[in-house]
């Protein structure tokens, strides 16, 4: 599905005390880099506000006047999109993810779809619009109001026919208001039962790579290493593990059936090693 991906990062951040919000960063990657992750398919990425450095190239524009509000952003990134379907996200969303975009851009019939955060509040700042609906209604309020500066997002949403998303991650539509929201989301993403997958994907993000990674195949590997040869054998023989993927994907293998291939090769060695090190404690202790 063809898309165009527009992402409001302009504002004033006052409760952030004017702070520069979309570069500040959560799990050690800027808020605004976390969000461009999430719709990395898209055709177009325009990105609405101050230029700054990103982890993948974008469109840069700025609403007229800077400052006039999100329907004078969100008219300004239209303008440099082509896509019959626009994705519109804000710069804050720490745990938006590939998959709630995915449901957002396969839900938009009529005018489009927006998500539906668990209080039951619409977000239409995490949305899919059909590109011409939103055209039309944005030149209707500019003809009404004679600006769209200042112009509240419930102005231009009002009459379009949009599907409301049930937030399946609960955490997808959470945004970075104010200090305590960022420590909110600094402190989640290294929960127990998040901060692996988190970590994973920052990593890749930071190295360029995109696989899937099978992290139990890569924990059971590095356990057999430590418990089967030393200790220090287990970030060794998974560092390892990639090397061989990656010169596996480059003759041409799938990266993932690399990276278990690999990981099944090493982790039968590691066993062999360990059971003949038991059997030679076995004959000593029997001599």
């Amino acid at each position: 599905m063809t898309y165009d991906a527009i992402v409001l990062a302009g504002g004033a951040a006052r409760r952030l005390g004017g702070a520069d919000k979309p570069a500040l960063h959560v799990g050690g990657r800027a808020l605004l880099d976390r969000v461009l992750d999430a719709c990395a398919d898209a055709a177009t990425t325009v990105v609405v506000g101050g230029r700054r450095p990103t982890t993948r190239p974008v469109r840069w524009t700025r609403e007229d006047p800077p400052g006039a509000g999100p329907v004078a952003a969100l008219d300004a990134g239209l303008r440099a999109t082509t896509a019959d379907l626009v994705l519109v996200l804000s710069a804050d969303l720490p745990f938006l993810d590939r998959a709630t975009v995915r449901t957002l851009l396969d839900s938009a019939g009529g005018d489009g779809a927006l998500l539906r955060d668990p209080t039951g509040r619409d977000q239409p700042l995490v949305a899919a619009y059909r590109a011409e609906p939103l055209r039309r209604e944005i030149a209707l309020l500019a003809t009404e109001h004679g600006t769209l500066s200042g112009l509240p997002l419930r102005a231009l949403t009002a009459d379009l026919d949009l599907a409301k998303v049930t937030d399946s991650a609960p955490l997808a539509s959470f945004d970075c208001d104010t200090w305590e929201d960022l420590a909110v989301a600094r402190a989640r993403i290294r929960e127990h039962g998040n901060v692996l997958d988190q970590w994973i994907t920052a990593v890749k993000t930071e190295l360029g790579i995109d696989v899937a990674v099978d992290t139990k195949i890569l924990l059971d590997l590095a356990r057999d290493a430590a418990h089967g040869v030393a200790r220090p054998a287990a970030p060794l023989t998974t560092f390892l593990v990639g090397y061989a993927a990656a010169r596996a994907e480059a003759a041409g293998a799938d990266p993932a059936t690399a990276v278990a291939e690999a990981s099944r090769k090493a982790a039968d060695l590691a066993l062999r090693w360990a059971a003949e090190a038991e059997a030679e404690a076995r004959e000593n202790g029997s001599g």
